[in-house]
């Protein structure tokens, strides 16, 4: 029986952004968004309302480079993540910015000249059309490879959540958004930080919450463009990180969970959903070998085992692993350890 690849969403960079608060018809309140100053967030007013209270948060945005906390410098349009909205960290003076849609925490964001080549996988996913297409169709064939669909895989994964509910949460390649709005309108958590490398992919995502009727809550949801491998976020501050179909189209898998290791506070967990080709072709002697040239031409992994993938979370400093199959889908869980 021929190998059949079921393409999953590519995104190597884990990204969040905040989007522009105010083309959301909003009650009149005030929001705390996150964005690192000093030992709060900074508190925006959304509306005239002066009798609304200002709530606190503590900082969780860093810097990429150098992960200490960034400064507001710039907010001409008086919110964070808006057009124009400039942040410098306070050790190593590197520069980030905010557009109408994002606020980009991606370490090659401040250059003007510098890029980097991406695997044909990042570029795929960075394009319109497959941004477009992402959530109008594209998901929806995972369905032949196992996965039982957002709804269903947002409930297991709930599961595994349950003890860090009201804490905040990472959707770590968050695409156009469907977990995101799904993290977010369960109001389990205190914020969702929306994150992906794909500038276009968070458009989408930005559109969705727009266009979402029954999300009351949009200002819990940052959006934030960052890299997978370098999250612009304080070590030990997020409580859980989410990845779905995400896993197989990082380009270091074992970076970025030891960098998701590294942001999450003690107890923390780690929920990821990927592909897995185990069975038959695991026992192919060629087949390791296929899969190396495969992933480096293309960017995406292949897992052939489960074991592997428990090794990937202990590499990166996480304990407990568990998972659910279905088919080529497996839902797994790691923990980072208590102290």
């Amino acid at each position: 029986m021929p190998m059949t690849v079921v393409p999953g969403r590519f995104t190597p960079a884990i990204l969040s952004i905040g989007y522009r608060l105010p083309s959301f018809k909003y009650a009149a309140r005030r929001v705390a968004v996150f964005v690192p100053r000093s030992a709060a967030s900074i508190s925006v007013e959304t509306n005239s309302s002066v009798d609304s209270v200002v709530e606190k948060e503590k900082d969780i945005l860093a810097c990429p480079i150098c992960y200490n906390s960034l400064a507001l410098i710039s907010q001409p349009n008086g919110l964070v993540g808006s057009a124009g909205t400039q942040l410098q960290c306070n050790t190593c003076k590197g520069s980030y910015s905010g557009n109408e849609t994002h606020l980009d925490l991606a370490v090659a964001s401040g250059s003007n000249q510098y890029t980097e080549p991406m695997p044909l996988s990042t570029e795929l996913f960075r394009t319109p059309l497959v941004s477009f297409l992402y959530e109008r169709g594209w998901r929806q064939n995972f369905i032949w490879g196992g996965f039982p669909g957002p709804e269903k895989e947002f409930e297991m994964a709930k599961d595994y959540l349950k003890p860090v509910l009201g804490g905040n949460i990472i959707d770590a390649s968050c695409g156009s958004g469907m977990f995101s709005r799904l993290f977010a309108k369960s109001e389990l958590f205190s914020r969702v930080f929306a994150l992906d490398y794909s500038e276009n992919m968070l458009r989408q995502c930005y559109e969705f919450l727009n266009q979402e009727e029954n999300l009351t809550n949009k200002e819990k949801v940052v959006l934030v463009r960052a890299d997978i491998a370098r999250l612009p976020f304080l070590s030990g501050s997020v409580d859980a990180v989410h990845a779905g179909a995400a896993l197989h189209c990082w380009p270091s898998p074992s970076s970025a969970v030891a960098e998701i290791s590294r942001v999450l506070r003690p107890g923390g967990v780690f929920v990821a959903t990927t592909f897995i080709y185990d069975g038959p072709f695991s026992f192919i002697p060629f087949l390791k070998n296929l899969r190396q040239e495969l992933m480096r031409y293309s960017g995406s992994h292949i897992f052939l085992s489960e074991r592997e993938l428990e090794d990937l979370c202990k590499a990166g400093g996480l304990v407990g692993f568990t998972r659910v199959r279905n088919g080529l889908f497996i839902m797994l869980s790691a923990t980072k350890p208590s102290r």
